[in-house]
Protein backbone atom coordinates (compact mmCIF):
# COMPACT_ATOMS: atom_id res chain seq x y z
CA UNK A 1 0.00 0.00 0.00
CA UNK A 2 1.34 3.36 -0.49
CA UNK A 3 0.64 6.68 0.33
CA UNK A 4 1.61 8.85 -2.60
CA UNK A 5 0.31 10.97 -3.88
CA UNK A 6 -1.88 11.66 -0.49
CA UNK A 7 -5.59 9.92 -0.91
CA UNK A 8 -8.39 10.84 0.57
CA UNK A 9 -10.80 8.04 2.05
CA UNK A 10 -14.26 8.89 3.33
CA UNK A 11 -16.85 7.18 5.05
CA UNK A 12 -20.69 7.87 4.96
CA UNK A 13 -24.03 6.88 6.50
CA UNK A 14 -26.89 8.13 9.05
CA UNK A 15 -26.03 9.22 12.32
CA UNK A 16 -25.61 6.41 14.57
CA UNK A 17 -24.36 4.29 11.22
CA UNK A 18 -20.74 3.43 13.12
CA UNK A 19 -19.05 5.96 11.09
CA UNK A 20 -16.81 7.66 14.24
CA UNK A 21 -16.33 4.25 15.06
CA UNK A 22 -15.40 2.91 12.11
CA UNK A 23 -13.00 6.28 10.91
CA UNK A 24 -11.00 5.63 14.59
CA UNK A 25 -10.41 1.75 13.55
CA UNK A 26 -9.37 2.33 9.61
CA UNK A 27 -7.05 5.30 10.83
CA UNK A 28 -5.38 2.93 12.87
CA UNK A 29 -5.30 -0.12 10.64
CA UNK A 30 -3.53 2.05 8.47
CA UNK A 31 -1.18 3.12 10.88
CA UNK A 32 -0.13 0.15 12.10
CA UNK A 33 0.78 -0.70 8.04
CA UNK A 34 3.18 2.86 8.70
CA UNK A 35 1.26 4.75 6.74
CA UNK A 36 1.23 8.55 7.94
CA UNK A 37 -2.32 9.59 8.15
CA UNK A 38 -4.84 12.22 9.67
CA UNK A 39 -8.26 11.23 10.76
CA UNK A 40 -11.13 14.15 10.40
CA UNK A 41 -14.53 14.99 10.48
CA UNK A 42 -17.17 17.28 9.06
CA UNK A 43 -18.95 19.66 10.49
CA UNK A 44 -14.96 20.69 11.23
CA UNK A 45 -14.82 21.86 14.75
CA UNK A 46 -14.26 25.49 12.60
CA UNK A 47 -16.24 28.92 13.86
CA UNK A 48 -18.40 27.74 10.25
CA UNK A 49 -18.24 23.98 11.83
CA UNK A 50 -20.03 25.49 15.26
CA UNK A 51 -22.70 27.51 13.64
CA UNK A 52 -23.89 24.35 11.51
CA UNK A 53 -23.71 22.46 15.12
CA UNK A 54 -25.50 24.54 16.76
CA UNK A 55 -28.27 24.44 14.65
CA UNK A 56 -28.56 20.47 14.46
CA UNK A 57 -28.85 20.97 18.03
CA UNK A 58 -31.48 23.09 17.65
CA UNK A 59 -29.70 26.56 19.12
CA UNK A 60 -30.61 28.42 16.21
CA UNK A 61 -32.75 28.06 12.53
CA UNK A 62 -31.27 28.76 9.59
CA UNK A 63 -33.15 28.11 6.32
CA UNK A 64 -32.60 24.95 4.74
CA UNK A 65 -30.73 26.31 2.15
CA UNK A 66 -28.86 28.47 4.36
CA UNK A 67 -28.03 25.45 6.63
CA UNK A 68 -26.49 23.84 3.00
CA UNK A 69 -24.23 26.91 2.30
CA UNK A 70 -22.94 26.65 6.12
CA UNK A 71 -21.62 23.22 4.86
CA UNK A 72 -20.18 24.02 2.24
CA UNK A 73 -18.15 26.66 3.36
CA UNK A 74 -16.87 24.65 6.50
CA UNK A 75 -16.08 22.36 3.75
CA UNK A 76 -14.02 24.62 1.57
CA UNK A 77 -12.35 25.74 4.78
CA UNK A 78 -12.05 22.25 6.28
CA UNK A 79 -10.16 21.20 2.74
CA UNK A 80 -7.90 24.10 2.48
CA UNK A 81 -6.59 24.31 5.70
CA UNK A 82 -6.67 20.36 6.35
CA UNK A 83 -7.11 17.99 3.82
CA UNK A 84 -5.44 19.64 0.64
CA UNK A 85 -2.18 20.39 3.27
CA UNK A 86 -2.21 16.77 4.34
CA UNK A 87 -2.57 15.05 0.70
CA UNK A 88 0.19 17.12 -0.32
CA UNK A 89 2.64 15.89 2.40
CA UNK A 90 1.82 12.50 0.96
CA UNK A 91 -0.41 11.45 4.06
CA UNK A 92 -3.92 10.00 3.90
CA UNK A 93 -6.56 11.10 5.00
CA UNK A 94 -10.05 9.36 6.92
CA UNK A 95 -12.62 11.78 6.80
CA UNK A 96 -15.89 11.18 8.98
CA UNK A 97 -18.73 12.70 6.35
CA UNK A 98 -17.66 14.49 3.41
CA UNK A 99 -19.89 15.69 0.14
CA UNK A 100 -22.31 12.79 -0.13
CA UNK A 101 -23.69 13.96 3.36
CA UNK A 102 -24.58 17.32 2.05
CA UNK A 103 -26.37 15.18 -0.92
CA UNK A 104 -28.06 12.81 1.39
CA UNK A 105 -28.95 14.68 4.20
CA UNK A 106 -29.30 18.17 2.00
CA UNK A 107 -31.86 16.92 -0.28
CA UNK A 108 -34.19 15.75 2.06
CA UNK A 109 -35.15 20.06 2.13
CA UNK A 110 -33.50 21.14 -0.81
CA UNK A 111 -32.96 21.07 -4.62
CA UNK A 112 -30.27 18.05 -5.02
CA UNK A 113 -29.23 20.13 -8.30
CA UNK A 114 -28.26 23.15 -6.34
CA UNK A 115 -26.31 21.06 -3.63
CA UNK A 116 -24.58 19.11 -6.07
CA UNK A 117 -23.93 22.86 -7.38
CA UNK A 118 -22.35 24.26 -4.45
CA UNK A 119 -20.21 21.31 -3.64
CA UNK A 120 -18.88 21.04 -7.43
CA UNK A 121 -15.62 22.54 -7.26
CA UNK A 122 -14.38 20.44 -4.25
CA UNK A 123 -11.95 17.28 -4.06
CA UNK A 124 -13.56 13.73 -5.69
CA UNK A 125 -12.76 11.37 -2.91
CA UNK A 126 -10.50 8.49 -4.19
CA UNK A 127 -12.60 6.00 -1.92
CA UNK A 128 -15.77 6.39 -0.19
CA UNK A 129 -17.62 3.46 2.00
CA UNK A 130 -21.33 3.99 2.28
CA UNK A 131 -21.90 2.21 6.12
CA UNK A 132 -25.29 1.07 5.23
CA UNK A 133 -27.31 0.66 9.21
CA UNK A 134 -31.14 0.17 9.40
CA UNK A 135 -33.00 3.63 11.04
CA UNK A 136 -34.01 1.39 13.44
CA UNK A 137 -30.49 0.50 14.76
CA UNK A 138 -29.36 4.16 14.70
CA UNK A 139 -31.90 5.03 16.36
CA UNK A 140 -30.83 2.55 18.97
CA UNK A 141 -27.45 3.59 19.16
CA UNK A 142 -28.73 6.90 19.68
CA UNK A 143 -31.08 6.99 21.79
CA UNK A 144 -28.09 4.63 24.43
CA UNK A 145 -25.69 7.47 23.49
CA UNK A 146 -27.16 11.31 23.77
CA UNK A 147 -29.45 13.14 25.78
CA UNK A 148 -30.87 15.29 22.67
CA UNK A 149 -31.55 14.53 19.79
CA UNK A 150 -30.40 16.32 16.84
CA UNK A 151 -32.26 17.84 13.68
CA UNK A 152 -32.11 14.56 11.54
CA UNK A 153 -32.20 12.38 13.96
CA UNK A 154 -35.81 10.43 14.32
CA UNK A 155 -37.00 6.92 12.03
CA UNK A 156 -39.01 8.95 9.19
CA UNK A 157 -35.81 11.12 8.08
CA UNK A 158 -33.28 7.88 8.85
CA UNK A 159 -35.22 6.55 6.37
CA UNK A 160 -34.97 9.10 4.07
CA UNK A 161 -31.42 9.27 4.21
CA UNK A 162 -30.77 6.15 4.17
CA UNK A 163 -32.75 5.62 1.04
CA UNK A 164 -30.90 8.58 -0.61
CA UNK A 165 -27.42 7.56 -0.02
CA UNK A 166 -28.35 4.44 -1.59
CA UNK A 167 -29.53 6.22 -4.38
CA UNK A 168 -25.88 8.18 -4.86
CA UNK A 169 -23.91 4.90 -4.99
CA UNK A 170 -22.60 6.22 -8.37
CA UNK A 171 -22.02 9.93 -7.23
CA UNK A 172 -18.10 9.02 -7.16
CA UNK A 173 -16.39 6.42 -8.43
CA UNK A 174 -14.90 3.53 -6.25
CA UNK A 175 -18.01 4.03 -3.64
CA UNK A 176 -18.70 0.57 -1.80
CA UNK A 177 -21.88 0.08 0.47
CA UNK A 178 -20.56 -1.76 3.48
CA UNK A 179 -23.63 -3.61 5.51
CA UNK A 180 -23.30 -2.04 9.48
CA UNK A 181 -26.01 -4.01 11.00
CA UNK A 182 -23.12 -6.36 11.86
CA UNK A 183 -20.30 -6.45 14.60
CA UNK A 184 -18.14 -3.67 14.32
CA UNK A 185 -14.88 -5.93 13.83
CA UNK A 186 -16.96 -7.75 10.44
CA UNK A 187 -17.64 -4.15 9.32
CA UNK A 188 -13.78 -3.10 9.65
CA UNK A 189 -12.85 -5.95 8.09
CA UNK A 190 -14.43 -5.10 4.67
CA UNK A 191 -13.70 -1.82 4.63
CA UNK A 192 -9.48 -3.01 4.94
CA UNK A 193 -9.90 -5.73 2.14
CA UNK A 194 -11.48 -3.50 -0.46
CA UNK A 195 -8.24 -1.23 0.72
CA UNK A 196 -5.92 -3.91 -0.06
CA UNK A 197 -7.88 -4.21 -3.58
CA UNK A 198 -8.07 -0.53 -4.38
CA UNK A 199 -4.40 1.13 -2.35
Amino acid sequence: MTSEPGVLIVLEGADGAGLSTQTAVLAEHLRSKGEAVISTKEPTSSHIGNLIRSALKHGWKPSPRALQLLFAADRAHHLENEIEPALRANKIVVSDRYILSSLAFGSIENDLAFLKQINSKFRKPDLTFIIDTPPRICLERINRTRENIELFEERGRLEQVREKYLSLRGYFKNTFIVDGDREKEKISKDIQEVLRKHL
